[in-house]
């Protein structure tokens, strides 16, 4: 039985979550990472060395890697003051490795090879880009950091330079893929940064892989103020250009008061799935009652386990639907 090719596209911590959950599962993994981050130790190295960022990147290998736990401290470990400037020790390796090969992806594809990871991890650009913003006022914000602390509704978002070319392994794996995962993450700048590059959306658009957009379970401060899952889903289209979203993963929970206050003293609220207007649009929608768990602080996140099964049940009806499909035009 052949293994099923499941491409996830974002950032940030959503993207290194959902590799974790579904690294154990008979597939084979490409993540598409975004490289437009420019806060942090990552926002140093590459400012200094003008080189795409490696702090996503990081974070997928890490949680890809067979040595999680080990690997995830010294990578997150980041050195004191006056030695290495706060620079975390993963971010290090990948400049350093970027230096020796002189290109950012072969450095990305040998420090994977080196720490034998479960999976591809595959920067979307091979070029050092910033993510700016079009505010709904026309105001143009230049910085990934700087767009939520703008506080103001996004119009669109854009790299630059525009026309940068995407890693050729990403546009390969897009064609191949059997589903395509969008999220969950930041949705402008993690997610749809990725969409920004051209080739990115290009192949997203030609392959005949159903897309599932896996919803954020709350609402983001100066990004997604608002925003319900169809309005995430829309933004990723408006950017595209193109309806191509088919599946979205939603939780449909309820929350105690306590809950609620600490997201509204944030700035944020959960993400409303409104089912049959989705439907009525021909996004079919997933959830799960075990979908979202909430600590003991009153925080919320998915389920990374439940999450990782939903995935990996849709796309396995997903290739048996193909492969019936194909046998049923070879015997007409």
């Amino acid at each position: 039985m052949k293994r099923i090719k499941l491409v996830l596209i974002g950032g940030g911590t959503g993207l290194s979550v959902l590799a974790r959950g579904l690294k154990d599962y008979p597939i084979d993994i490409t993540t598409i990472v975004t490289v437009a981050d420019d806060g942090g130790s990552t926002g140093k190295i590459r400012s200094e060395m003008d080189i795409p960022a490696p702090g996503d990147i990081r974070n997928v290998i890490s949680a890809l890697s067979e040595t999680e736990s080990t690997l995830e401290q010294l990578f997150q470990y980041r050195f004191k003051e006056n030695q290495v400037e706060g620079h975390s020790l993963g971010n290090l390796l990948i400049a350093a490795l970027t230096n020796i090969t002189d290109d950012f992806g072969h450095a990305v594809k040998e420090l994977s090879k080196i720490l034998n990871i479960r999976g591809r991890v595959i920067p979307s650009t091979n070029t050092s880009v910033r993510l700016n913003a079009v505010m709904e006022d026309g105001e143009i914000v230049y910085g990934e950091s700087k767009i939520p602390k703008k506080n103001k509704k996004i119009q669109r978002v854009f790299l630059e330079p525009e026309d940068v070319e995407p890693m050729q392994e990403a546009v390969e794996a897009l064609e191949e893929a059997d589903l395509i995962v969008l999220g969950p993450g930041s949705l402008y700048t993690s997610v749809i940064s990725n969409l920004c590059v051209k080739g990115i959306s290009d192949a997203l658009l030609s392959g005949d892989a159903p897309k599932l957009y896996v919803s954020n379970v709350m609402t983001q401060p100066g990004e997604t103020n608002g925003y319900t899952v169809l309005d995430h889903v829309n933004a990723i289209h408006d950017h595209i250009g193109q309806r191509c979203i088919n599946y979205a993963i939603c939780g449909t929970q309820t929350y105690n008061k306590d809950v609620l206050e600490r997201y509204r003293q944030e700035n944020a609220e959960p993400v409303q799935c409104h089912t049959e207007v989705m439907e009525a649009q021909d996004i079919e929608v997933f959830t799960h009652p075990e979908l979202i768990e909430i600590s003991s602080e009153n925080y919320v996140r998915h389920n990374t386990e439940v999450l990782a099964k939903m995935i990996y049940e849709i796309a396995m009806r997903e290739t048996e639907t193909i492969e019936f499909n194909r046998n049923k035009d070879s015997n007409e």
